[in-house]
């Protein structure tokens, strides 16, 4: 199975020249399917604990590297609709090209969702048993209680906070260490999005009792789907606050006039993202130059708006659907295959 989404590179010889042709600052982003041992020693740029800890883990380490193609795949979907649209690319042999060397929101966006893919991959991962290292959180036994009574700790929690306090010792290794403004950043980004998964664990009871009557109530903590973790930070990117850091290098100041320190949960960037519109190896766009657009929207996946005002070819093509379904009893759903021609519009090239 190839844990790797496309982008990254999959040999140690084209790591090597990946990091020499273009520095990666999120170097553990390329943690995959290798060999745990040959991994840890070869992939440049993590700090010696990361490296320590990726080669006393190598089961976690494979966790991580599986579960990227989940937080990659919920930053696309949120961004979907938008000039950038969370692209990757195979040509810089990193994950984003140059869009990490800026201090953009965008970036204060994967730096969040990653974080958070984390978090969420090892807990879900310590819950099913992957990892001799954790299992079910151990501190809910006992009784305990909640708005509708009291209740037993059973089944099994996920163990939240073992995969926060590993994320934020292997993921934040490299910031804490170089303590600048753009680790700043990126540490702030980074626990925001440790702290968004925390966010939505629900408690899930079973009841026990004589006709359903829950006169007994077993519950255990539940991670929600990563999708709410994705909408949350998406709604933190659209509030996300311009700092700039004091003069001791120790926190944030106002980029703008009114400022107010942000909050542990905010998502925080340095500098103003570029327009997207235009491909741009220096700033890491990849333009909308074929990028599918909505003639009839108002919002950002409108063609006057993903198209930056460049115009749109319209295309007509065959579509296939599933119509006119029927439930035959007693277990089968059957469906028609209708076709329709529809319109398909894409940006225009700069002229």
């Amino acid at each position: 199975m190839n844990f790797l989404p496309t982008g990254i590179c999959l040999y140690l010889l084209s790591v090597a020249v990946c990091w020499m042709t273009a520095k990666v600052d999120a170097s553990w982003w390329y943690m995959g399917t290798l060999g745990s041992q040959v991994m840890c020693d070869n992939i440049p740029g993590l700090v010696n604990k990361q490296r320590q800890l990726c080669r006393q883990h190598p089961k976690v380490m494979q966790a991580i590297g599986a579960g990227m193609s989940d937080w990659i795949s919920e930053c696309q979907h949120q961004f979907r609709n938008h000039r950038w649209n969370c692209n990757t690319t195979g040509r810089d042999h990193n994950l984003f090209g140059r869009l990490l060397l800026r201090g953009s929101r965008e970036v204060a966006f994967v730096y969040a969702i990653s974080s958070a893919g984390v978090v969420h991959t090892l807990a879900r991962a310590c819950s099913q048993g992957e990892l001799d290292s954790c299992s079910c959180d151990p501190t809910k036994k006992g009784s305990s209680w909640d708005q509708k009574g009291s209740f037993d700790w059973g089944g099994c929690s996920d163990h939240v906070e073992h995969a926060i306090r590993f994320s934020q010792g292997f993921v934040d290794a490299k910031e804490r260490q170089e303590r600048d403004a753009r680790a700043l950043m990126n540490l702030q980004n980074n626990r925001a999005g440790r702290k968004a998964v925390k966010r939505f664990m629900t408690l899930e009871c079973k009841c026990h009792g004589v006709s359903g009557s829950c006169s007994v109530r077993t519950c255990w903590l539940a991670m929600a789907d990563f999708r709410r973790t994705g909408d949350h930070l998406r709604r933190r990117y659209n509030g996300a606050v311009q700092v700039a850091v004091n003069q001791y290098g120790t926190g944030f100041t106002g980029a703008q006039a009114r400022f107010k320190r942000p909050s542990k949960n905010e998502l925080v960037y340095l500098e103003d993202s570029p327009d997207y519109c235009v491909r741009d190896p220096q700033t890491g766009s990849m333009g909308t130059v074929g990028r599918l657009c909505n003639r009839t929207s108002r919002s950002t996946d409108s063609c006057e708006v993903m198209c930056c005002g460049r115009g749109y070819d319209t295309a007509r093509v065959s579509r296939t659907t599933k119509c006119e379904c029927k439930f035959h009893w007693c277990c089968a759903v059957r469906c028609r295959d209708c076709h329709q021609e529809v319109d398909v519009h894409s940006c225009k090239a700069q002229t």
